[in-house]
């Protein structure tokens, strides 16, 4: 809405004195010496243009009138110039306009050239300035002679209108830093949080914006793509040539040159087969010194840990590229399809997983939500930004859709954010971010923070490769190695820790023995919350609320005799871990273990390479000999020291408990699979 301040100066004059003739010399010109009288701010106080105000040169004129509009909430360009009739000798009169004044010509389309579906602001506002020269006294000057400050459109707010093209400039010692910021490899993002930094500003204050970044980027791009991408292609066949089960796919355009590539290695196509059932596909990064869109498929395996997918470079961020990425990334998985599939909120993302992963279930990264937060709403709410944030994560957070929706609409009117253009885009697609909506599907905990900033460090690791397009592949393939050896490290220090048992339970022991470290300990919480909770059976199954509740809880079906048990929270379908309230109905009912359907592969203590190993080598006789091999390994490293020793017999024992529980079949060799 426009300010009164600007209400006060919707005002129109005009002087038609400029019409009659004006003297130029033979020297005169558009361009003033700096040694001419200086007319214009530095004499005069007037914020507001009048007809006969004087200014030395246009440019002057120019920038007075720029301030004013700022101040008034738009922008202003150069519009129509005119020399002296019959004279054409120098420039004579000049308009300067409201930036949404006329109209957009319609263009001519071209079906052979890409047309870009832009919608102009212009509107046909009469708002303008004009100047005109004279020489009465003297020296040349310029004259204000036609004023009108009309729109017939809304002014921005003073948090606004510095969003408007016109006061968006990067100055040439800010170009020097982003293009050193370049060369480092890091992104757009992380570039404009540094100058913040540097400058002491408030995030989303800086006077560019990343969109000014990418451009400033794109034009100083010197690097023959043509050369590089026939780099790329040779360096991914040398890799096919070394390892048969690396897997890339490439698409050219009609002039043969690389329009798309996507890749994965190996070991990625194998832990996807376990780990596959919550994706997330990353394609908010880019290679700055290509200007390529990156997406990057991750997950998280069970020692809770990043996992690499596969990895794909895009010519355009548009829905035939993101098509393209998707069906050549099913292809490197054998058409597997991830229950779920995170994103940001690119639109034509969207579309392209509703079109090529219909089963799959689609919601945006709430960490990539939260990361745009400051540059949204820093400057609306002010004081009140970290208020706000507090209170949206409260409604993030909570279960019940009801609850959410209340609570919604009381932050809006809470905070004064009716019109907000981004509340009111978040709560239009709230069923695809907000954890009410979401909690009846699998996320394998890639919803939380800690998830969120160990994926983005990993993705961090080989964004460094900005020289080369070849270069970055052998840094991915790098980085993949290293996150694996790092990952067995890590894997091998949760499976050496003591493990504490706080409840005595034998579900607890039970459980200890199946899952990893990191899923013990999710479920560990559960377990002790378990014990301050009580049941209440009903003729459906039962109620299960705090100790110190007399109304609510959660309703829990439990089919003993089938060993399956389900709650409406949801928290096993979301996590892939028992909740509280089913782990009390399953210690009411004298239950010890808990069911093997519940402790599922993904989170269980496995190598994913045996796991396949275990689905292709059938014959009985191979497996035997694998795994005499693995306990001869076993043996080798256990009689190396004494810890080593006592380690290997105090988990062998418990493995051998388990196998002697499993019926050994009545046929010549027991089939036994370790784990359903």
């Amino acid at each position: 809405m426009m300010s009164e301040d600007a209400d006060q100066l919707l005002v129109v004059y005009d002087d038609h004195s400029d019409q009659r003739s004006l003297s130029l010399d033979e020297t005169s010109s558009t361009e003033e010496s700096p040694d001419e009288t200086k007319l214009s701010l530095e004499t005069t106080n007037d914020a507001v243009p009048y007809i006969g105000q004087r200014f030395a040169t246009h440019d002057a004129a120019y920038e007075f009138y720029s301030e004013f509009a700022k101040r008034c909430g738009f922008s202003i360009r150069r519009h129509r110039t005119e020399g002296k009739d019959g004279v054409g000798k120098g420039l004579t009169r000049r308009y300067f306009v409201c930036h949404r004044a006329g109209n957009t010509p319609v263009k001519t389309l071209n079906e052979n050239k890409p047309q870009r579906n832009r919608k102009s602001s212009r509107c046909g506002c009469q708002a303008y300035m004009r100047i005109s020269k004279t020489t009465e006294l003297g020296a040349p000057e310029w004259r204000v002679t036609g004023f009108s400050n009309h729109h017939n459109h809304e002014l921005l707010e003073p948090n606004q209108v510095r969003f408007l093209p016109a006061y968006r400039t990067i100055s040439d010692i800010d170009k020097n830093r982003i293009l050193m910021f370049a060369k480092t490899g890091i992104s757009v993002q992380q570039m404009m949080r540094l100058m913040e930094l540097e400058k002491c500003v408030e995030p989303g204050y800086l006077p560019f914006t990343e969109k000014d970044v990418r451009n400033l980027l794109q034009s100083f791009r010197k690097v023959d793509l043509e050369d590089e991408s026939i780099d790329l292609l040779r360096m991914c066949r040398n890799i096919k040539d070394k390892d048969h089960n690396f897997q890339f796919e490439f698409k050219l355009d009609q002039n043969g040159r690389l329009e798309n590539i996507a890749w994965s290695y190996a070991s990625s196509i194998q832990s996807y087969e376990v780990f596959g059932d919550a994706v997330i596909f990353d394609t908010t990064h880019r290679l700055n010194a290509f200007d390529m869109p990156l997406g990057i498929w991750v997950g998280v395996n069970n020692y809770g840990m990043p996992c690499f997918f596969g990895c794909a470079l895009l010519r355009e961020e548009n829905l035939k590229s993101y098509s393209w990425a998707l069906k050549a990334f099913l292809g490197f998985m054998n058409g597997k399809v991830p229950q779920t599939i995170l994103t940001d909120q690119t639109l034509c993302v969207r579309e392209a997983i509703t079109m090529e992963m219909p089963s799959a279930k689609h919601a945006y990264c709430i960490w990539l939500i939260v990361a745009k937060f400051p540059s949204w709403f820093n400057a609306v709410l002010g004081e009140r930004y970290n208020e706000w944030k507090g209170e949206f994560y409260r409604l993030y957070n909570l279960e019940a859709i009801e609850d959410f929706e209340m609570g919604w609409r009381d932050m809006v009117n809470s905070f004064g954010l009716h019109t907000n253009r981004h509340i009111n885009t978040l709560f239009a697609s709230r069923t695809l971010w907000a954890l009410p909506y979401l909690r009846s599907h699998f996320f394998a905990g890639m919803t939380t923070t800690g998830h969120s900033k160990a994926i983005n460090a990993f993705i961090q690791r080989f964004l460094s490769a900005q020289t080369r397009l070849a270069h970055f592949i052998e840094q991915v393939a790098v980085a993949v190695d290293f996150k694996d050896q790092a990952g067995e490290q890590q894997t091998m220090q949760q499976n050496l820790q003591n493990i504490c048992l706080k409840t005595g339970a034998p579900m607890e022991s039970h459980a200890a023995s199946v899952l990893t470290p990191f899923a013990f300990s999710k479920l560990q919480e559960q377990l002790v919350m378990a014990a301050h909770y009580a049941s209440f059976q009903l003729e459906d199954g039962f109620l299960v609320r705090h100790h110190t509740k007399l109304e609510g809880g959660r309703k829990v079906y439990w089919v003993p005799r089938e060993g399956i048990i389900s709650c409406s929270c949801h928290h096993f379908e979301f996590s892939g871990i028992l909740c509280r309230h089913a782990l009390r109905v399953l210690s009411t009912g004298n239950c010890f273990q808990i069911p093997e359907r519940y402790m599922p592969l993904r989170w269980r203590r496995i190598n994913t390479s045996a796991k396949l190993l275990q689905n292709t080598l059938s014959d009985h006789a191979e497996r035997v000999q694998l795994l005499q091999g693995m306990v001869s390994n076993l043996v080798t490293e256990s009689a190396k020291s004494k810890d080593r020793l006592d380690i290997a017999v105090e988990h062998v024992s418990m493995l051998l408990s388990r196998i002697r529980e499993h019926p050994v079949p009545s046929s010549r060799y027991a089939r036994t699979d370790l784990f359903t």
